[in-house]
């Protein structure tokens, strides 16, 4: 499997980032920003808006959001969420509108207050004053739930129009396209920044590659057991697991899903057969973060299904990237592969991406009297082939 190097082109300085590599740190910076509950600004085709994370604001970030504003706060909510605090439904303009604006009181535009509207598993009955819905959302407001959601927070925002912020107020300003478009962005240029022999348990031999993206994010990592280039050599497909972060079953052993039985599961199978390759990814909860999904298992508990504890918290069903994936497979030179998988959806990104799915592969566990109903939502609402 070889490594692939990027050299820069003819008369560019080396130093100096690609406008592709600018992009995605201006929006990891964004991101940063409002994980530490600092507002920024996002500019595009619409003006500029003032935004700042619901779940992480504070009373100096409010205020400041306040004075720099051209009018009044809005609290941003994807449709699900809004129509629970306003405990009715919520027509939509139009059927891509994925966006709601709320009017608040001043006596909601407070951090904790702000939380409570954010958070499903939050108190809203005590709350002060009620929110209103009063206008369309400004044009921004898709950009803005977006880069909430590369942060792992809950996507639910304070935002205000403002056509100058002053360079003193210190903001970092986004590009809303650039929001929009780091997911391939940062899947497509992932490169390989070290790799090492890992023996482990299930598989000993085995070498781990870490790859990272342009904007120095966090790592997505390929273990490769045994001689998967032998397989690729002969005309074969390896065998290919692509495993998305667990921390509680990984790690924990939880029983509240089968992640770490396939994990094992699958090291052990590409032991047997002598070559294999597991791709594991950091996309947490299905893409949400494991802060997320912790909430999400709170409501669970309360009754919802893994489906719609995650649309609950404003989040899709799965918000998964496997583009990914595939890149990490074109950088190992994989051009075709048995794909260890129940998940349809896995197949089918994987081929859009140019990968050749040679064969689905089954990876079923039985369920251990905990994870039955999960298993069943898996099987029912997202069409996993057990």
């Amino acid at each position: 499997m070889k490594t692939s190097v990027l050299r820069p082109a003819d008369g560019q300085d080396a130093s100096a980032p690609s406008a592709e590599t600018a992009a995605l740190r201006s929006v990891h910076r964004a991101v940063s920003d409002l994980r530490r509950g600092t507002p920024v600004v996002l500019r595009g085709t619409g003006g500029s808006l003032l935004v700042a994370a619901a779940e992480t604001v504070s009373n100096p970030a409010l205020a400041q959001l306040t004075e720099l504003a051209d009018a009044a706060p809005v609290l941003l909510l994807p449709p699900v969420r809004a129509a629970a605090v306003l405990q009715r439904p919520v027509p939509l303009a139009a059927p891509e509108e994925g966006v709601v604006a709320l009017r608040l009181p001043a006596a909601l535009l407070m951090p904790e207050r702000l939380r409570a509207l954010a958070d499903p598993t939050e108190e809203l009955l005590t709350l002060p004053g009620a929110p209103e819905r009063d206008a369309p959302p400004p044009p921004l407001a898709p950009a803005a739930l977006a880069l909430a959601k590369l942060g792992r927070l809950l996507p639910a925002l304070v935002a205000a129009p403002a056509a100058k912020v002053p360079a003193q107020a210190g903001l970092l300003t986004v590009e809303t396209a650039d929001i929009l478009a780091y997911p391939e962005s940062a899947a497509t240029t992932l490169r390989q920044v070290g790799t090492a022999r890992v023996p482990l348990e299930d598989a000993p031999e085995t070498r781990i590659t870490a790859f990272r993206a342009a904007d120095g994010g966090i790592e997505h990592l390929a273990m490769m057991v045994g001689d998967p280039a032998a397989v690729l050599a002969s005309g074969g497909a390896p065998l290919v697991r692509l495993h998305s972060e667990c921390f509680t079953g990984d790690l924990l052993g939880s029983l509240r899903c089968d992640c770490g039985p396939q994990l094992r599961g699958a090291l052990r199978r590409m032991h047997e057969e002598g070559a294999g390759i597991l791709l594991y990814l950091a996309q947490e909860g299905r893409g949400i973060g494991l802060v997320n999904k912790l909430r999400a298992y709170a409501l669970q508990d309360q009754g919802l299904d893994t489906l719609d504890a995650n649309r609950a918290l404003g989040y899709g069903a799965d918000e998964r990237n496997f583009l990914v994936a595939a890149t990490m497979l074109r950088l190992l030179d994989v051009p075709r592969v048995r794909l260890l998988t129940n998940n349809p959806d896995k197949i089918a990104a994987l081929a859009a991406c140019g990968i050749e799915v040679k064969d689905r592969v089954q990876h079923a566990f039985a369920g251990n009297g905990v994870n039955d109903r999960y298993l069943a939502t898996k099987a029912e609402r997202f069409g996993h082939l057990f």
